[in-house]
């Protein structure tokens, strides 16, 4: 009975993804689009379970998702623990993902936070930076997109009050973006 309650709760967490959010999810894989074909990359990041998802997403830009294509530029902040530690002691983990925003990202790159809870206080810094430096900011939000939804271009929020309904919500919205860019390329 437990599974088949979880799986009931994640058909009804995806369906409202499909309700609500199936728009802002081709917005936001136009803009990625737009963003290779233009010679730019997507920076993604996240803490925790979100970390795991920006790695895994910026994975199958560089690798790939379903089919052979060029390998497209990508990278999760939350991956180099050298950097992270580093930035962490000498500075402060607020600001362990806009430290790597100032160095790698540039103008017409695509910059995507996740935050289950929406109020992640490194994601919101770095995207508020990414949008100074003229990216395209989008962030995977849940609950009610707390404070980063006020921060981002294009805020996809699941509001959903279970965050591991909401993690795999954000992962089926990032394998349907890798799924139109892949028909792109």
């Amino acid at each position: 009975m437990f599974l088949k309650q979880e799986a009931d709760e994640l058909i009804k967490a995806v369906s409202y993804v499909k309700e609500n959010l199936a728009k802002q999810t081709e917005d936001l894989a136009a803009e990625i689009i737009k963003c290779f074909k233009n010679g730019g990359k997507v920076i993604l990041m996240g803490n925790g379970g979100s970390a795991g998802d920006a790695q895994h997403i910026a994975a199958e830009f560089v690798g790939r998702f379903k089919k052979e294509r060029p390998s497209l530029p990508a990278l999760a902040l939350n991956t180099n623990t050298s950097t992270l530690t580093a930035i962490g002691n000498d500075y402060s983990y607020d600001v362990v993902f806009s430290r790597q925003i100032d160095g790698f990202a540039k103008p017409g790159d695509v910059v995507i936070g996740i935050s289950t809870s929406g109020n992640s206080r490194n994601v919101y810094l770095a995207l508020a930076l990414a949008k100074q430096k003229g990216c395209f900011t989008a962030a995977l939000l849940g609950k009610d997109g707390g404070t980063i939804k006020n921060i981002a271009d294009l805020p996809l929020v699941v509001k959903w009050p279970n965050t591991p309904r909401v993690q795999e919500c954000h992962i089926f919205i990032g394998h349907s973006v890798c799924e139109l860019v892949d028909r792109a390329f």
